[in-house]
């Protein structure tokens, strides 16, 4: 059986609101291991609990990818007496210097959130770190960056660990409303729509596909980077928008320097019906002010007069290299640079327009049979669901 101990951060700070987070965070919790066996997941003393018969190395896979978890470690489970307690922290160094060469100190620190527990946090440290250097003398106390940290938490039962495995943080997945998530495929909206989900935001993405000006590979890039946002939010239903006929319009009746605003434009005027069929409230994109020619202050204007919803944009203001940073920790960095263009980047003009004047905007428009387009475009578009990777392909909605 593996025990892992679950940390939470920002829900502490929820008030009245703190059991609404909490209840959800548990469910997110047994959902996202629900496939590895029966497993009991419980809150208890500001911690959250699992047990499960499945392989720790499997739980952990999960677990670190929750929005709301700080922070986990698998824990060895004893009863809340000082013998029983001193006896894991042996097994565990014993354990630790069997697989960890080169361990020479090490510290006990321990959380007393039972205050039933007779002895303070400072004597259990003390009392715990005699017992283990006596059993192994060969180390030393040290209270400054230790070899090795033995984690004691009391609560209802003692908790001890020695590795401490970083979470995502953030607002459990869920608790934030809803909201479609433009995918191009590229670098930056990927990692915009894990910002707005680690804010609870519930994500449903949206993908403008053009075939055959871009291919199915171009398609299929986009689901797998959906694949891997689905192991942090659980099943994703993704749209595919038919963009073809939109396109073909643009290139046919709009001047070039203002092509990739319109597109932009459309895109936002889609989102807006999309919406109603899903019950969302914004659109999150991954636009990053002064990146491109569509990202100036004056171009994200002209993109927002057009749709009702508020438009959040997680990277406003992030340079380049976090977001790189980002992609390559969430895991969708090297999908997103496949080779495979999207619709936009496309048909970039070799001289966009940086400033354009909404009077512009929508004189560059006049020609197109906006309300045809975006008929065609939604009765045409697919819905998919989209699994993590560990679970079930993708099928179509609804099969």
């Amino acid at each position: 059986m593996a025990h892992i101990l679950l940390r939470y951060g920002e829900i502490h700070l929820k008030g009245q609101n703190q059991r609404f987070f909490l209840d959800a965070l548990v469910r997110n919790v047994r959902e996202s291991i629900a496939d590895l066996g029966r497993a009991q997941v419980r809150h208890a003393f500001g911690r959250i609990l699992v047990d499960s018969p499945a392989e720790e190395e499997a739980l952990v896979g999960r677990l670190r990818k929750i929005f709301g978890v700080v922070s986990l470690s698998p824990v060895q489970v004893a009863s809340p007496a000082l013998p029983d307690i001193a006896g894991a922290a042996v097994d565990i160094v014993g354990a630790a210097l069997g697989t960890r060469p080169g361990i020479a100190t090490f510290k006990v620190d321990t959380r007393r959130a039972d205050k039933r527990f007779p002895l303070t946090s400072m004597e259990t440290s003390r009392e715990v770190g005699q017992t283990v250097q006596h059993r192994f003398p060969q180390l030393q106390a040290r209270m400054d960056g230790p070899d090795l940290l033995v984690r004691i938490d009391i609560r209802d039962q003692a908790y001890l660990s020695s590795e401490t495995i970083p979470g995502p943080g953030g607002l459990p997945y869920g608790t934030g409303g809803r909201a479609l998530a433009l995918i191009s495929g590229g670098i930056d909206s990927p990692v915009a729509s894990w910002l707005g989900a680690r804010r609870g935001v519930t994500i449903i993405p949206v993908h403008f596909h053009s075939f055959p000006f871009t291919s199915e590979r171009s398609k299929e890039k986009v689901l797998d980077l959906c694949r891997v946002l689905a192991g942090y939010m659980g099943p994703l239903g993704v749209w595919i928008v038919f963009f073809t006929d939109i396109q073909r319009a643009i290139q046919l009746s709009v001047p070039d320097g203002l092509r990739v605003l319109v597109l932009r434009r459309m895109m936002m005027r889609i989102a807006d019906r999309l919406a109603e069929q899903d019950r969302a409230t914004a659109v999150i994109t991954g636009e990053n002010l002064g990146q491109v020619a569509s990202q100036t202050i004056e171009s994200i204007a002209a993109i927002n007069a057009v749709t009702r919803l508020p438009v959040l944009r997680p990277l406003i203001g992030a340079d380049k290299m976090e977001i790189v940073a980002r992609a390559e920790a969430i895991g969708t960095y090297e999908i997103s640079i496949r080779p495979y263009e999207d619709c936009c980047s496309l048909f970039v003009p070799p001289h966009p327009r940086t400033q354009p004047g909404l009077g512009e905007a929508d004189e560059a428009e006049r020609g197109l049979p906006i309300s045809a387009l975006i008929d065609t475009a939604v009765q045409r578009s697919e819905r998919l669901t989209i699994s993590p990777r560990w679970a079930r392909d993708t099928l179509p909605v609804g099969s």
